[in-house]
């Protein structure tokens, strides 16, 4: 039998036991390794008979329950979330989850506490766009701290991806999540992108994340860094802190002044960062001499190949931009400084995907 179950973007209603019993009748629960029920719509019946089908999996690696509560009631995601999560507790063989695009706010997010306290096994977490709000991020953190405070004396954590991002978590959950962020340690790809943290809050989880020495994918845009944040940025970048860095994205992060160079440019050129594949700079009130700096350590990154630079204080025709798009294109790369290259890449099939 197939070891995965998918009724992904089906828009399926599911609201009792005999809307989803079908479907669940068609699989082996202990051949499943993935489930994927991303793009439906799951009540409370359904979510129980669900949480019975996942209690007998013993191979479940990846569960993907995305936008699964759209037009449900507030009053009935905490106790669908609950039989739901509270079934994968356990699970050894479980490493990635994925709860993203589910409107659970602050009142809504204390089901998963119990599940994510104690995923061991947990490699990978979604939780993108749910609206946490800087309440329901802090119990998030908290689980996430109290995961990696409770494993057993010199056990790692397992957790290598945590994607929150478009959930206003703000400065008030940020000393939570630079906690946990740091207590787990073996971070690879932490992107937290449009949460409203501000330059205190940037700094905590910038100095939190300096702890993950594996990082390679850093991902913190449109959020306030201002000098505070920048300079913490740059402290880590100019003391080697992330060497196994692939993508750096601090677009919309205000890292540039008006007539100074950024120090998180100044910090790259010291060539530290000699995996960099990525760097998306957009919107940083960033300037030509910031490019040419950028134009002399392409050299030392020799992966390097998109540089994103829309909407800075720069033009193509600049002396210092000219260097840098000569610099990417000599090791195959590319400067992006405009939207409407962006758009012609995707049309033609070579986006970012």
């Amino acid at each position: 039998m197939s070891t995965t179950f998918s009724l992904l973007g089906q828009g399926l209603k599911l609201n009792t036991r005999a809307d989803i019993e079908p479907h669940l009748a068609k699989f082996d629960p202990t051949s499943i390794e993935e489930i994927h029920f991303g793009g439906n719509t799951v009540g409370v019946e359904a979510a129980e008979a669900l949480a019975e089908f996942l209690a007998k999996t013993t191979k479940l690696r990846v569960a993907n329950f995305a936008d699964i509560f759209t037009g449900r009631l507030i009053s009935e995601i905490p106790p669908a979330l609950s039989a739901i999560c509270d079934a994968l507790i356990g699970k050894p063989t479980l490493v990635e989850i994925d709860l993203s695009d589910n409107a659970f706010g602050g009142r809504s997010v204390d089901p998963i506490v119990p599940f994510l306290s104690s995923a061991r096994s947990l490699r990978v977490l979604k939780l993108n766009n749910n609206g946490l709000g800087p309440a329901g991020g802090t119990v998030i953190a908290d689980a996430l701290a109290t995961l990696a405070r409770e494993l057993p004396a010199g056990t790692p954590s397992a957790l290598r991806t945590v994607i929150c991002g478009r959930n206003r978590l703000e400065d008030g959950s940020a000393a939570a999540w630079a906690a946990a962020l740091a207590a787990h340690g073996t971070l690879e790809e932490v992107r937290m992108p449009q949460n409203g943290i501000r330059m205190d809050g940037a700094v905590r989880i910038v100095e939190a994340l300096a702890r993950n020495a594996a990082l390679a994918h850093f991902d913190l845009q449109d959020n306030t860094f201002g000098d505070p944040g920048t300079d913490a940025v740059a402290a880590a970048l100019a003391r080697g802190a992330w060497p196994a860095l692939r993508v750096l994205n601090l677009s919309d992060c205000v890292i540039g002044k008006e007539g100074e160079v950024s120090p998180v440019v100044s910090a790259l050129a010291k060539g530290l960062q000699s995996k960099l594949e990525l760097l998306q700079l957009q919107n940083d009130n960033l300037e030509t001499e910031e490019c040419a700096i950028l134009a002399g350590v392409v050299g030392k990154m020799p992966l390097l190949k998109r540089v994103e630079l829309q909407w800075n204080e720069v033009e193509a025709e600049d002396e210092s931009v000219v260097a840098l798009l000569t610099a990417l294109r000599r090791q195959g790369g590319k400067l992006i400084l405009d939207d409407d290259e962006e758009e012609e890449e995707e049309e033609e099939g070579g986006g970012r995907g």
